[in-house]
């Protein structure tokens, strides 16, 4: 029998309530994954920073360190490893709050764990470099590194910033859909429109704010558009 589709992939799990943790841990490991778990966010800090994860699952409401902070730190440090934080905070605010410090997905508890491997998997696939995608010789951006390059400066991305961009660039100089960014990000159309304008925004402050051109349009009520240089 082949192994599932998870087989070998290596998780880092920052929780500090046992049960879930011992939960998640169990479930994982049927499932194919190599799980290291720590209970604060210091520790899982620290984990992190040593790299060889291909995701992780963070809690929010962590000792020592709120998983915020420790997200915040990874994508300072221009790390992308993909991060998908489990977390009681369940409003609109919590969510988007997530995404700015950079997190990749967003799970409320109380979850489903075949929904926890499902959106693990996503993650996996979704962060498999590609080539790099160049529009003219303006602005390109290049997957491996997760790094943008505009006027010979080179611009750290987060991996829900660099798939945007990827997709703009790709698909230059037509106007991409607000629901074909939403399946480039997040694996379908049905995440939040507001979580989509927030990366854009936040996007289009650093490969465009800095210059003097903007290359980044907003075509209201359809989508985003890079028309080409």
């Amino acid at each position: 029998m082949p192994p599932p589709p998870s087989a070998g992939m290596r998780v880092l799990l920052v929780e500090d309530q046992h049960d879930i943790a011992a939960n998640i841990w169990d479930f994982l490991e049927r499932r194919g994954y190599e799980v290291d778990h720590c209970g604060d966010g210091a520790t899982g800090l620290a984990h992190a920073r040593r790299g060889g994860f291909d995701a992780i699952v963070l809690d929010l409401g962590l000792p020592r360190l709120d998983g915020l902070d420790l997200c915040r730190a990874l994508r300072d440090a221009g790390d992308g490893v993909p991060v998908l934080m489990l977390t009681a905070r369940d409003t609109l605010d919590d969510v988007l709050r997530g995404f700015e410090h950079g997190a990749d997905d967003y799970m409320v508890k109380p979850f489903a764990l075949k929904e926890l491997d499902a959106r693990l998997r996503a993650l996996h696939r979704r962060a498999a470099p590609a080539a790099d995608t160049t529009v003219g010789t303006v602005l390109s951006y290049d997957a491996g590194t997760m790094t943008a390059l505009r006027e010979g400066r080179r611009i750290p991305l987060t991996r829900l910033q660099g798939r945007l961009l990827e997709t703009l660039l790709s698909e230059s100089p037509r106007i991409v859909p607000h629901e074909r960014l939403l399946r480039a990000a997040w694996g379908n159309d049905t995440a939040d429109m507001g979580a989509l304008h927030t990366q854009m925004y936040e996007l289009r402050a650093l490969v465009d704010k800095p210059f003097g051109t903007p290359l980044i349009r907003s075509v209201r009520g359809v989508g985003y558009q890079v028309p080409g240089a």
